[in-house]
């Protein structure tokens, strides 16, 4: 296989999931540029971006692109320009693919901000396969003690919330307010209380209820309701603008609300005495720099953070995005290669 075809999920004509926009196709093995790693994907999470690609809420960079970038695999080969890596080394693929690292965000240290910047599974096949390739600068080195399932939701999911986390301004000890509560929340959950904050959890299901109270979330309600106290800060995960004002009516004065989606259903109009005033903070999250990765990873084996996984064969990721979608499982799905 590595030296000729392989079977990978394609996004053939964008649209609902549910109309088989997303097919398996045979695709060439991929052939790693000069600065670049040849993977083999072991484990992939799967992301509600990968399915904003496949439905077309998200423009099309690559016609025919096989999503996934919460890839955990090992290196099959490089390019003659890479160095300090070896055949059979675990690494993991995320979000951001690559960036020119010359421009002004870039230089100030917001490479996440860069407009050249190109991300996996949407500019260039992700790991809906048995191979993808990735930047060696941009490849992760992994913590050894983590099984391929439960590091794969870390490397997106984990780290967006990491940065989503960071852009809410939680204060020391503050009350924190998570609106949804799949993959990214449940792991940007448990590093916020691990270090001292009160969470409060607002979701539709009630299975992503129960888990925010096992996990340790101090109240868990519907989207739509108060949370029983106001908060110092929030996290919109849901891709729900409708929820924008909900979640800034239940900020304190001085609160700072962070929208950590990539895909945002239209706002409502916001009044502003009952929902801005009192220097309430709206912030968007965009991407993640390699440093925030670097952090989290840190941070999730110093605090022992894990995923709630479930796990599906790569030959069904249609039907994973589906259950995704329709909100089926809680925690995050990750799909184990059965197609090599």
């Amino acid at each position: 296989m590595a030296d000729g075809t392989m079977p990978a999920w394609s996004v053939i004509e964008p649209g609902p999931v549910e109309s088989g926009s997303l097919r398996l196709v045979e695709k060439p093995v991929p052939v790693p540029d000069d600065d670049e790693l040849l993977v083999r994907v072991r484990a992939c999470g799967v992301c509600r971006t990968d399915l904003h690609v496949t439905e077309g809420d998200l423009p099309v960079h690559r016609p025919g692109v096989t999503p996934g970038h919460e890839v955990v695999g090992v290196v099959a080969g490089f390019g003659r320009a890479v160095r300090g890596f070896d055949v059979g080394e675990r690494v993991g693929v995320a979000w951001l693919r690559r960036t020119d690292g010359t421009c002004a965000y870039c230089a100030r240290g917001a490479e996440n901000l860069c407009p050249a910047s190109r991300y996996t599974g949407w500019d260039a096949d992700g790991g809906y396969a048995p191979y993808t390739t990735v930047p060696a600068a941009f490849a992760y080195r992994l913590p050894g003690d983590l099984d391929d399932v439960t590091l794969a939701p870390l490397l997106c999911a984990g780290i967006i919330g990491h940065r989503a986390l960071r852009r809410a301004a939680l204060p020391a000890g503050g009350r924190l307010g998570l609106y949804g509560f799949g993959g990214s929340a449940h792991l940007c959950a448990q590093v916020a209380m691990a270090e001292g904050a009160v969470v409060h959890v607002l979701t539709r299901g009630a299975a992503a209820r129960k888990l925010a109270l096992e996990l340790g979330a101090a109240s868990a309600r519907d989207a739509t309701e108060m949370p029983p106290e106001p908060l110092d800060s929030a996290i919109l995960f849901a891709p729900v603008g409708e929820l924008v004002p909900v979640a800034l009516r239940a900020l304190d004065r001085g609160g700072t609300l962070a929208i950590a989606g990539i895909h945002l259903s239209d706002v409502p109009a916001l009044r502003y005495q009952t929902d801005l005033f009192y220097e309430k903070q709206l912030r968007s999250v965009t991407s993640n720099t390699r440093e925030d990765g670097r952090e989290f990873l840190a941070l999730a084996a110093e605090h022992a953070v894990h995923a709630t996984t479930h796990p599906y064969p790569l030959s069904r990721a249609d039907e994973a995005l589906r259950d995704l979608k329709a909100g089926r499982f809680d925690g995050a799905a990750v799909l184990v290669d059965d197609l090599s």
